[in-house]
């Protein structure tokens, strides 16, 4: 069984579906606010020639997901399945981020359960790469779960905080 790196998931707050070329502009209009990246090792993101890079390169992924608010069906954000590795059973998330009117946890929680939800069906790890200077989203990470567990290079080369949740730590939280 392989990974479905681009599932669609409902939770009570968003949607997750794949994204789409077509989804440039309601995306960008999200990241374009330079707050979202102020903490990000690349701050200028909110531009767009600089967001058009991270975005085709969401697309070339194969994993990138859009997220929906399930109230109004308005684009609220992205988030990403990378390097499924069968041999070690582990998937990372990440390249998360939601317009500033959908912080404060909620949102994230409930896009993060259903990423993890739809992981733990196939891996027994799930990761987390957090930059260093990154503190708001090593606490978002923290709060659904993730156990610092090291460090390593990201695939940009850029030192990071490895962030974990096991399939059984999700389990025990009562979170399946």
């Amino acid at each position: 069984m392989s990974f479905d790196l681009q599932p669609i998931l409902k939770g009570e707050l968003l949607e997750l579906r794949p994204l789409r070329a077509a989804d440039f502009h309601d995306l960008y209009a999200v990241a374009a606010d330079p707050l979202i990246w102020e903490q990000h090792p690349i701050k200028d993101r909110c531009k767009e020639e600089v967001f058009k890079v991270f975005f085709c390169e969401a697309l070339q992924s194969g994993g990138a997901l859009l997220a929906l608010d399930s109230k109004d069906g308005r684009v609220i954000g992205s988030s990403r399945f990378h390097g499924y590795d069968k041999e070690t059973s582990e998937i990372e998330i990440g390249w998360t981020f939601l317009a500033r009117s959908h912080w404060g946890g909620i949102y994230n929680r409930d896009m993060k359960q259903l990423m993890l939800r739809h992981a733990f069906r196939l891996v027994n790890s799930v990761i987390f790469l957090v930059g260093p200077q990154n503190l708001r989203s090593q606490r978002a990470v923290e709060k659904i779960g993730g156990v610092r567990v090291g460090s390593r290079l990201d695939g940009s080369g850029r030192d990071s905080f490895v962030y974990q949740i096991t399939a059984l730590t999700f389990a025990q939280q009562g979170r399946t």
